[in-house]
């Protein structure tokens, strides 16, 4: 990546920022809308802006991924030692989802199903994304000490694997023989004995981590850090192809699976959010670089430096017990304003958090002063 273009990591935080904001619109409208609300234009375009935030989070966890791993290639550590610190990180990640369904059930005690404890949502999937991806770079380097191009190809290979297989793991191949709690890592049966769109299973949604993964490893090719804005401007015409593509295999007349649910399982629609995703990283990094993503304060960014703890608490003053406003109940404009105040309160949050980062042991150690000098 150039170094005259923007810093490194701006537009990926500008990008998960972009996806708070896509997911906190999606929430307030979702829980809050109510009456013919619901049955608006307006309601049907929010929900469709809600189909892009969980592949942002994936295709954004997939290349902080790559410049990690790249990060321990060029201090030569061994295979061995990269694949047990990036599981070790994906694990802790699958753990806090874990930890944020047991605090929903508890805060939700009395009326929250004991099968909500193992939804499986958003958190979870990342942490076993990250999981996955850890073993594919460890198995790779292992055997080919490979190049970040071998290591994109692989990744590549593997997410466009999970589309083409996710049709079939969602029917005629479901892994019945699992107890549901497991199934639903595969296709998000839940306990509703039928994959549950609502949910994100590894199939199809680790597959965007996996693109993400090979995108970020181009991204730090020798070939693209000196074609510069060059190689951006190539993933957006490479997202303008895959939209293309896989608009002209949905219209053909003729399918391959038995079962075709375009909305939820059909790897044409994976290809089109892959090819929307690739738009959006240009567009992302061409603002950061040339238009106003980094002039002075940029609250995207901000909340993308924190967008676990805005995703954690968010969710409770929107869907939970502490909402802010009453659900199913509001207008676009009562609704609309409850968005804005959820926006600034987590930006407030995320300035907090970023503000007192590290002050607790500062605190801990002047706390400590007195002991020792006794």
């Amino acid at each position: 990546m150039p170094t005259s273009g923007p810093s490194r990591l701006a537009y990926i935080d500008w990008m998960r920022g972009l996806a708070c904001l896509l997911m906190f619109q999606t929430h307030c409208y979702d829980s809050w809308l109510g009456g013919d609300a619901r049955k608006s234009t307006f309601f049907m375009w929010s929900q469709l802006g809600g189909t892009l935030p969980a592949p942002l989070f994936l295709f954004l966890a997939g290349i902080s991924f790559a410049l990690v791993t790249d990060k321990f290639r060029q201090k030569g550590l061994p295979a061995g030692q990269i694949a047990r610190t990036t599981i070790r990180r994906g694990a802790d990640i699958f753990a806090m989802g874990l930890l944020f369904r047991l605090q929903e059930y508890l805060i939700a005690w009395g009326w929250a199903p004991w099968s909500d404890l193992f939804r499986v949502d958003i958190l979870n999937t990342i942490g076993l994304s990250m999981m996955l991806m850890g073993v594919l770079c460890w198995i790779v380097l292992a055997i080919t000490r490979g190049t970040r191009v071998i290591l994109g190809l692989s990744a590549a290979g593997v997410g466009l694997a999970i589309s083409l297989l996710t049709p079939l793991f969602w029917t005629s191949w479901r892994p019945r023989w699992l107890p549901w709690p497991l199934e639903s890592y595969i296709n998000g049966v839940h306990n509703l004995d039928q994959p549950q769109p609502w949910l994100f299973p590894i199939f199809p949604w680790s597959g965007f981590a996996f693109i993400g993964l090979a995108v970020g490893f181009v991204l730090l090719s020798d070939w693209a850090k000196k074609q510069g804005a060059r190689a951006f401007i190539l993933a957006g015409g490479v997202g303008v192809a895959l939209i293309s593509v896989a608009r002209w295999f949905d219209h053909r007349p003729g399918q391959v699976y038995a079962v075709y649910d375009f909305w939820h399982t059909s790897p044409n629609f994976f290809l089109i959010r892959v090819g929307i995703l690739l738009l959006i990283l240009l567009a992302t990094y061409a603002w950061c670089r040339w238009g106003a993503g980094q002039w002075g304060f940029s609250p995207l960014i901000q909340i993308g430096l924190t967008s676990l703890l805005v995703y954690w608490v968010h969710i409770e003053f929107v869907y939970g017990r502490f909402s802010i406003l009453p659900k199913r109940a509001q207008d676009i404009r009562t609704a609309s304003l409850g968005l804005l105040a959820i926006f600034l309160s987590m930006l407030l949050l995320s300035l907090l958090r970023t503000k007192l980062k590290g002050r607790g042991a500062g605190a801990l150690a002047w706390l400590a002063k007195p002991a020792r000098a006794s």
